[in-house]
């Protein structure tokens, strides 16, 4: 015999969703604080049999208006959504609960898989869902469709980098771009540490610099901050940081153009029998030269100080890491900077003990083109090495039909009068 619980003691709920076969750090407590930020009430509800919590669900409550709200249970409930009985029994709870409290729906985005894709996305043999979606329908919850891009609570895609093996075998699977990159070293010598809530005005800039160029929207620098203190307190994020000292970054300039030259002019000064060679080579140099001096012009007016280049701030939940939040300064972005950053996030998750690396989404083109906005994000992350995921998608369980409705009609003429106003 089931019964619904409707207040989970908050440190209760905490063990059994950490100690859940399959949980996500967007179901525990700590982000039902933080979402408090964002407007969100948080309720800690589940299911018992013979006492003992079968099923929990952290329900994000929001006002739509006057004295009626909606639900939202990021990345779905934390259950076994294979026990049928369990689903059904909850899912009928879950609308009694929210029709008493006012509730227009409950919205789910289970973190489950689709199907399983190759890099190119093409669908391959391995895990899908299929039955499942078709059992959520039957249950009465809405499919919002497969959309490809941001439109919902959370993207749809992502990549998930196995780091269940050695530093070698992850190595080996990056990208050969991402390889060559990293094999250089960290040849500008800049600085990467993790940081502490100190770091927070240096993160935010590269969050500002990285929304002004891919037009993503970012929340203010103090929901950032309080998120990672949230987190950090539990010791389930990091924030890492990436500067250059534009002083010794000139000074390594100075010393390539130096040492270009000197190849110069000990290749003029010999004698060499392949005349061609020796042209070829020291064309070759010459172009080295013209983009060192380049590299060099840019950054001589710059004031002799230290410049954020990249910065991320993780969650650590369970066997996972996820780089939640980050962005990448707009200047120097040769300098290749997030390279390093990640690199180091996916070292130190494989050192604790961590199984996976989620970089935390991108979009549904597998291959999307260059005038794409999410291009240059998703080429980076895809040249990691993870495996390009497609969950199953968003769906609302409709507690009252009639204003549902009303709400969904309404919203997007809402949300385009607000875009009109702003500009």
């Amino acid at each position: 015999m089931y019964t619904f619980v409707e207040d989970i003691d908050r440190e209760e709920y905490e063990k059994f969703v950490l100690n859940a076969k399959k949980s996500h750090f967007m179901q525990s407590s700590n982000f039902g604080e933080i979402r408090k930020e964002k407007s969100f009430t948080p309720f800690y509800v589940g299911m018992r049999k013979d006492d003992k919590l079968v099923c929990a669900a952290l329900l994000l409550r929001k006002k739509i208006i006057g004295n009626f709200y909606y639900y939202y249970s990021p990345r779905g409930y934390t259950i076994d959504f294979n026990d049928q009985e369990l689903l059904e029994e909850f899912s009928a709870s879950l609308k009694k609960y929210a029709k008493k409290n006012h509730g227009l729906f409950i919205r789910i985005d289970p973190d489950i898989k689709r199907h399983t894709l190759d890099i190119d996305g093409n669908v391959i043999d391995g895990e899908n869902n299929y039955e499942l979606i078709d059992r959520l329908k039957k249950l009465g919850y809405k499919h919002s469709g497969f959309n490809k891009m941001f439109e919902n609570e959370q993207p749809r895609f992502t990549f998930r980098l196995d780091i269940d093996r050695s530093l070698d075998e992850v190595y080996a699977n990056f990208h050969a771009t991402t390889r060559k990159i990293l094999n250089k070293k960290n040849k500008y010598d800049l600085e990467l540490y993790k940081g502490d809530v100190s770091d927070i005005e240096d993160f935010y800039i590269t969050m500002q610099e990285t929304a002004k160029r891919e037009g993503i929207v970012q929340a203010p620098i103090n929901y950032y901050k309080s998120f990672f203190e949230i987190f950090n307190k539990d010791n389930q994020s990091d924030i890492y940081v990436a500067k250059v000292d534009i002083k010794k970054l000139k000074e390594i300039y100075k010393n390539n153009i130096d040492d270009i030259e000197k190849q110069i002019e000990k290749l003029d000064n010999q004698k060499e029998k392949n005349e061609t060679k020796n042209n070829n080579k020291k064309q070759e140099l010459l172009n080295q030269l013209n983009k060192a001096n380049k590299d060099y012009d840019e950054i001589k007016d710059y004031v002799d100080e230290k410049i954020v280049l990249s910065s991320i701030i993780t969650v650590k939940y369970r066997d996972m890491v996820w780089t939640v939040h980050g962005g990448n300064n707009s200047v120097l972005m040769n300098l290749n900077a997030n390279y390093l950053v990640y690199y180091e996030i996916i070292k130190d998750a494989l050192n604790e003990g961590y199984k996976k690396v989620d970089f935390f989404g991108t979009c549904g083109d597998a291959n999307p083109s260059q005038d794409n906005p999410i291009y240059g994000i998703h080429s980076f992350k895809k040249r990691l090495g993870g495996e390009y995921t497609e969950f199953i998608g968003e769906f609302d369980f409709i507690t009252n039909k009639p204003l549902y409705y009303i709400y969904k009609f309404l919203i997007p003429i809402y949300r385009k009068l607000r875009k009109m106003i702003k500009k």
